[in-house]
Order: C-alpha cells, then structure tokens, then sequence
C-alpha cells in the first residue's frame, strides 16, 4: 500500500489539475486542508541548492534575478531499482531521464504561463521525481523574497511575491522551511523575518542555515544552530552546498553529499552536531515530520470533504442536469419547465404565494373610491338639468314627464364610468403581469436557461395583453348596455308628479321652475347610483372571468402551439444556457468526483462503517 505522503501527493495533483491550489475561490477548496511544505528564502539565500541536496540532482533553473516566478509543487517518490526519471503533470506521457531537459522543461512552462517579462503566476507546477536516493517527500519551491525589480518587472513585483509566498505560509496547515544564509546578520533574513509574522511561536517552521562553510575566520553558526540566536521549536538544520566553482563543474551530487558529511564531521565547532546536520538529515526529519502532521489532520480532512461534497451536491441539484440532445428530449424539458412556471403562477393568484390579493384591492377599494370620485354633480347641475331637458323637448313641452331629458341625463353621467371600469382592468392587468415576473424569478429551472426565461415573459406578456384587451370590450359593454336601456320598474316607483311644469307662456328657458330640476335631478342621480352600485359587483365579475380565470387557464397555450412547430435548432437555442453556469456545473461536478474518490477507496477498504467513510485509510499508516 502506498504510504500518507503519496496518497496527500495524488490529492494535490488532483487539486491541481481541477483548479484547486489555494486560491480565493467560489468553490469548496482541499488544498488548503492538505498539509505541504513551503521553502521560503531570500535571492541568493541558497533555496535551490537546499532542494538539489535533497534530491540528489541538478534540476533548477540558474540565473539572475528572480528565476522561480511560479510554485513548482516537489514530490519525492523512494522508489526500488536503479532507474531515476522525472514526470510533470502537465505532459504526464513524458518520462525525462536527462534532468537537464527537466531543468528547461521547468523554464518553459513558468514562460507559458507568466509570459516573458518575467511576471509571477499563483498556479503551481507539478514535478515528480522518481529514485531510490530519495525519501517520500512533498516541497513546494516559492519564489526566493526580494527588496528591488530587475529591469522588465514591474515595480510591484516584491510587493507580489510576499504576498503570494504570504497566502502558502500563512495557512495553519503549511509547514515553513526558512532557508537562511549563515554568512549575513540574522536581521537580514527575509525567510525569518515573514515567517515570525505569520508563525510567531516557531510552532511549524524549520530553520535551514546555508553557507556555513562561507562565514568569515573566527566565526561560527553554533549560537544559531543551537537556538540561542533565534529560537524555534523544531531544532535548526546545518547544510553545506556546492559552490559556484562545483556547480559550473558539474560536481554529481552524491559526492556533494559526501563532503558535506565529511564538513560536520571533521569541523571542530559542529563536530558534536553532525548526526542532525546535513541535507539527508533534513530529508529524512521532514518526511517523518510531514507523515505525523498528516495523521494528525486527518479528522480535519474528513470534516472538509464531509462539509464540501454536502454542498457541492446541494449546489449540482439547485444548477440541474445538463439538456439532453434530441428534439424529444428538448421539447420535454422546455414543456416540464413551463409547467413549473405555470403551477407558480397559479400558486400567487390562489393563495398560496402572496401577490393575488392585490387583484381583490383593486375590486374592493380601487375601483369603488373610483366610482366614488366621479362628478355627478356636475352633470347634474340646475343649468345643466335645465338645458338637457329643454333640449330634449324641442318646440314642444313633455307632457307629464321630461322622458327623454331623463335618459340624455342619465347617458352622460353613465358613459363617465367608462374610466373606472378600464381603469380596474388595466390595474389588475399590471399586477398579472407583475406575478409573471415573480413567477419566473421565482422558478428556479429558468435560471438554468436565460433565452427560454426571456421567451416564455414574453409570451406571458403578449397573452395578458391580449386578455387585457377582451375583459375590456366585456366590462365596456357593461357599462353601454346600462346606457342602452334603463330599468322602468325605478322610475314607475317614483312619486308621480301632479304638478304643471311650468309656465308655458314663459321663454322656452325658463320654461321648469327650479324646484322641478331639483326634483329631475334627484332622481336621476339616485338611478346613476343604482347603476353603479350594480356595476360595483358586475365589473369584477366581467375581469376576473375575461382576464384572471384565462390567465389560469391559457397564458402560455399560444407559446405551446407555437413550440411544437419550432425545429431543432430553434429549441436548442430555447435551451442555450449561460456559459458561465455550464462551466460551473462541470467544476462543481469534478470537484465532487475528487472529493468523493477518498470516500469510495476507504469504503472498499474499510467497509461502510468506517470513520465517516472519508479517509479513515490513512490511519492504517498510523
């Protein structure tokens, strides 16, 4: 079986290859859960000779200035044999035996991504190295810290590469290697110096002092090995690299380490250290160091991936599947999602969402305050009585009553309820059209589909306005047919009148004294009130069965005629969904096969009732 740093290695590289490394992101992220050590040191501190040493290869780039400008993810793999190769995860099919073609290919690939004026790039390289020199290990190489911008850089590249090396080592889960030089002050080490920032108590960083053989005669590094200088909690580590000389010679590595031995063994002052000096001593500790951080993250692991694949399901199931491809399929889903809405729609007019008690507003006080509001009194004014019934009259006076001045009063103070009646239904049509609004806002399938979202409001709209235009024709005739013909049975229950109408030797005008037109007035305003409080319940009636009760039944009908004429193309584009929610289901969706990978593998080996069926595998190596 493989051991806990492999198994951490493979959940990095998966991480990796779906866009997880860490950084702020929309999505659950496992990476920052999975332990790692970050090398972090200054230019020319020694950084890349340190990892050499470890590896036992010359594998970096060299050069001047900022040479490392994106992560490059180390994993150590001990394998049995003779045989030594190199992978990236970014070309997995290559197996680069030269470790010079592997120092180029890590140049190359930090060009493709950062381009070539030397910018920075968050997103790691992964390199695997494969050998039996080597002890199962995971480094990530961070850009080496620096105080001034080469020529080509912009001038917020130091400010960049602290933050990025911040946003590693700032995380509890990070082990820090601080590589420090030994032949500066300890007040110029920027490797101390960010680390104590973030990791003040030295609970999770390593010291590594370089160049310990370059220290001025008569010095030594004995206080800071010791931790009298600085103390962390973890003993620092003295190392021994190739010079410049060795590595233009290109002295092998093996025998780097061989003299490195020889250094701590023969030197008088670290004599007594040198069982924990050394890059093989490193090696070995982190690896042990780093196998223990891991079974002690275990639990914190599991919760992770038991929070994140929780959400990551609920998110899937809101975004739905994605669209099938046929016309059948199409043209289902397009039906299925209508009567979404459309159950929706029906749920506010009846209740059982809110907005549908708007409509009684309108019929209840809208309409009545309308009716309220009309100027009969103006229509009925004496000098207006006056002149409708001498109007009527003609050259001849009425003989018992003013019949028809009656009905031309009544006619005109009728035709004014015209405006309250189309009132109401224009009222009660924008609030049907409000609920559309709601109702496709509110069905969650349309989010999926904005051109179908916006297909389906229009149809709505059109039919509403259709309806609109009906209920008003039925609730206008309503109010003509009040005015065609009046109801006799009011007027034969009214007093008779006995009484002369005038004095006919008098003007045509002054034909009715004013107590008649009071009378004529009175009358007609009681039977104009008759009429409206008849309407006040008859007009409702006419709208909400012209205009809400079809709403209900058929305010997409026209849309489903009309779909099932449409060709293929057309219903794909119905279905085109937004890019940015196809890109995010696929995401979501690879995301959950990496998080749910741990849970099938412990299930086969574990059985079902194992820790939380998350990672309960790793304990084994415990």
């Amino acid at each position: 079986m493989e051991n806990l740093i492999s198994l951490v290695n493979k959940l990095q590289r998966a991480c990796t290859a779906l866009g997880d490394h860490g950084e702020e992101s929309a999505l659950p992220t496992l990476w920052d859960s999975l332990p790692a050590i970050a090398v972090v040191g200054g230019q020319s501190s020694g950084k890349s000779s340190v990892l050499e040493s470890v590896v036992g290869k010359d594998f970096l780039p060299r050069g001047s200035g900022i040479v490392t400008r994106r992560p490059l993810v180390l994993q150590l793999h001990r394998i049995n044999g003779d045989r030594e190769y190199a992978e990236f995860m970014h070309n997995p099919t290559v197996k680069y035996t030269d470790f010079a073609l592997v120092r180029k290919e890590i140049a190359d690939e930090t060009e493709r991504a950062t381009g070539h004026k030397k910018h920075i790039s968050p997103v790691p390289i992964y390199l695997s190295i494969y050998s039996p020199n080597v002890v199962d290990l995971t480094l990530i190489d961070l850009p080496g810290l620096t105080k001034v911008a080469v020529e080509g850089q912009s001038d917020s590249i130091v400010q960049d590469i602290e933050t990025m090396v911040r946003s590693f080592i700032e995380k509890p889960n990070c082990i820090i290697l601080a590589i420090s030089p030994a032949n500066q002050d300890l007040a110029t080490f920027d490797a101390i110096k960010i680390s104590r920032e973030v990791d003040p108590k030295g609970e999770r960083t390593f010291g590594v002092l370089t160049k310990i053989d370059l220290m001025d005669k008569g010095t030594n590094a004995v206080d800071m090995l010791e931790g009298r200088s600085y103390r962390l909690q973890y003993p620092w580590i003295g190392v021994v690299n190739r010079s410049q000389q060795d590595i233009n010679k290109s002295v092998d590595m093996i025998v780097a380490r061989h003299r490195e031995r020889e250094y701590f063994a023969n030197t008088t002052e670290y004599k007594y250290l040198a069982h924990r000096m050394g890059s093989e001593h490193l090696a070995k500790m982190l690896s042990k160091h780093l196998e223990s951080v891991i079974k002690s993250r275990i639990p914190g692991i599991q919760s992770l991936i038991s929070r994140a694949i929780a959400e990551l399901e609920a998110e899937l199931h809101r975004l739905r599947k994605p669209i099938v491809a046929d016309a059948r399929g199409k043209l289902y889903t397009i039906m299925e999602i209508c009567r979404m809405f459309d159950g929706i729609y029906k749920e506010h007019l009846d209740g059982m969402r809110p907005g549908g008690e708007k409509i009684y507003y309108v019929f209840d006080n809208q309409f009545p305050v309308a009716l309220k509001r009309l100027q009969f009194d103006k229509n009925l004014s004496m000098e207006n009585v006056r002149k409708f019934i001498t109007q009527a009259d003609g050259y001849q006076p009425h003989l018992i009553a003013p019949e028809q001045g009656y009905r031309h009063l009544i006619e005109s103070c009728l035709v004014s309820i015209r405006g309250p009646a189309e009132a109401a239904v224009d009222a009660v049509h924008a609030i049907l059209k409000e609920l559309v609004r709601k109702a496709i806002s509110e069905t969650d399938e349309l989010n999926q589909f904005p051109t179908l979202r916006v297909e389906i409001s229009n149809a709505a709209f059109e039919s509403l306005d259709r309806m609109r235009n009906e209920s008003k024709k039925s609730t206008l005739k309503l109010v003509d047919m009040e005015c065609s013909y009046l109801t006799v049975d009011f007027f034969r229950k009214l007093p008779q009148d006995v009484e002369k109408g005038g004095n006919p030797t008098n003007s045509i005008f002054d034909r009715y004294n004013d107590s008649y037109l009071r009378r004529i007035s009175t009358n007609v305003l009681a039977y104009v009130n008759m009429v409206c409080s008849s309407l006040r319940n008859s007009i409702p009636k006419s709208i909400v069965y012209c205009l809400v009760r079809e709403a209900k039944r058929t305010l997409l009908d026209r849309f489903f005629t009309e779909l099932g004429a449409r060709e293929i193309k057309h219903l794909s584009k119905l279905l085109d969904e937004d890019p940015a929610v196809m890109e995010r289901r696929a995401n979501l969706a690879k995301r959950l096969e990496l998080y749910r990978s741990p849970r099938q593998k412990s299930m086969r080996l574990c059985g079902p009732d194992s820790l939380v069926n998350y990672l309960p595998f790793l304990a084994f190596y415990g």
